[in-house]
């Protein structure tokens, strides 16, 4: 038996030896404080928010010829949470990736299991890394990819809940989670030497209703490009529609545009850009004309104080109301190491809004289009390559309009009277524990 042992041993060493094996480490934990993050804060009786949230991951990968195995193991908590001496925990400990990849050809690989699907700005499909436990999907991706910059991927996925659903009942169990239940994407992109430009397609499939089995259908078409038209000056752009039904049940009409401009100078590169992000307005009941950005990175791209797409809604008479977000985006380098980011925002309305304190359906008043300025600062230290520290703060100007549109339309002067803003402190060690690859 010790020879049988020995020789097992000795004959897993021997395959390992011939993979590349890679473990890496993070723990990030992140303190903020909250006052007015995502909402504006009550007028009275209100405490701002301040915890400390941490993220643990160990990511595994192996490859050996044609094969890859990659799994992210993930524990979210919030610091304090439980009591020292406890048996139940309110953590979230889960398997952020797990998937199997098999090159076919030089030119053609499979890729199923948990993964990420990110791409470009991550407008419409991001990991969403900001937040401690990101976002992934269950999915089938086949990637086509060759020497001249192409690259083709297709992706489909089919959900359901339970351990084992099946048609146990007169009626079958419906898909009630707040996600697709079958979905299909492709994307494909194509860069060249100062430009890259990309097209996307995804059909999501949802179930209409709790109570029902049915699926409706919503499309989403994209258009991504960026380029350099002098050595100085980049230009990019975005643009999508969607169409099809929604998850309620109504059709949908909605657009997306970007327009950006990147000036680089002897001190610090200038962004200047604008984003239209369409809305539903008041009036148009059963109508769904609002953007959708679905699976993207909201937080990185409509102000860092989370008022806009980011797990919350704003409009009115349930009806998101879009979007126009003027921006001027900069990033300062103070020293060896030391960066300053520094962004404002200029939001507006693209629908008309209401005074809400107006009872009266057949005379309401308009508001403005402004809702607000904000203002975000993040100072970033890269100690290491293993370590780096983020500090941040934002502070948000709002308006009437921006209230009308928020804590589900109440109007009381918490825009004008309160203070709104929110700071962070960030730190990551992101280790390399072992790679097989690399010479020791």
């Amino acid at each position: 038996m010790k020879k049988v042992i020995i020789l097992a041993l000795f004959g897993l060493f021997t395959h390992l030896s011939f993979a590349q094996i890679s473990v890496v480490g993070e723990v990030r934990p992140r303190y903020e404080f909250r006052n007015g993050f995502k909402t504006l804060r009550p007028e009275n009786q209100f405490e701002p928010a301040s915890f400390i949230e941490q993220r643990t991951r160990l990511y595994f990968s192996y490859q050996k010829n044609k094969l890859k195995l990659h799994i992210a193991v993930q524990d979210i908590r919030m610091w304090g949470n439980h009591n020292q001496i406890y048996k139940a925990d309110p953590a979230l400990t889960n398997m952020f990736e797990a998937y199997a990849m098999y090159q076919l050809s030089d030119n053609w690989a499979i890729k199923l299991g948990r993964q990420t699907l990110s791409y470009d700005t991550q407008r419409f499909l991001g990991g969403l890394d900001w937040a401690q436990q990101g976002r992934s999907h269950d999915a089938v991706l086949i990637r086509y990819k060759n020497n001249n910059g192409l690259v083709i991927d297709g992706a489909f996925a089919l959900n359901a809940s339970g351990v084992e659903p099946g048609y146990l009942n007169a009626y079958p169990t419906p898909y009630g989670l707040n996600n697709y239940k079958n979905m299909q994407m492709i994307y494909a992109t194509k860069k060249w030497d100062k430009a890259k430009l990309s097209v996307v397609f995804q059909n999501d499939g949802r179930t209409v209703l709790a109570n029902d089995t049915s699926t409706q259908y919503r499309q989403t078409y994209g258009l991504i490009g960026n380029g350099w038209i002098t050595e100085a000056i980049g230009l990019a752009g975005e643009f999508y529609y969607q169409g099809g039904i929604n998850g309620g049940g109504q059709t949908v009409n909605a657009l997306f545009a970007n327009l950006q401009l990147t000036f680089k100078t002897k001190i610090t590169p200038i962004i200047v850009g604008g984003d239209y992000a369409s809305g539903t307005r008041l009036e148009d009941a059963g109508q769904d004309n609002a953007w959708n950005p679905l699976y993207g990175t909201n937080h990185k791209w409509y102000g860092f104080m989370d008022y806009f797409y980011v797990g919350n809604g704003h409009g009115q008479g349930g009806r998101t109301t879009g979007l126009i977000d003027l921006y001027l985006k900069t990033n300062f380098k103070l020293a060896d190491k030391h960066t300053l980011a520094a962004h404002g925002h200029y939001f507006m309305s693209p629908v008309t809004i209401y005074d809400t304190r107006n009872v009266d359906p057949q005379n309401l008043v308009e508001l403005g289009s402004d809702l607000g300025i904000e203002i975000d600062l993040v100072y970033k230290f890269v100690v290491s390559k293993e370590v780096n520290l983020q500090v941040g703060y934002s502070h948000l100007f709002a308006t009437e309009t921006m209230e009308a549109i928020k804590n589900g339309g109440i109007m009381d002067g918490r825009a004008s009277n309160q203070t709104q803003n929110w700071a962070f402190i960030m730190i990551q060690f992101k280790p390399e524990l072992l790679n097989t690859a690399k010479k020791q």
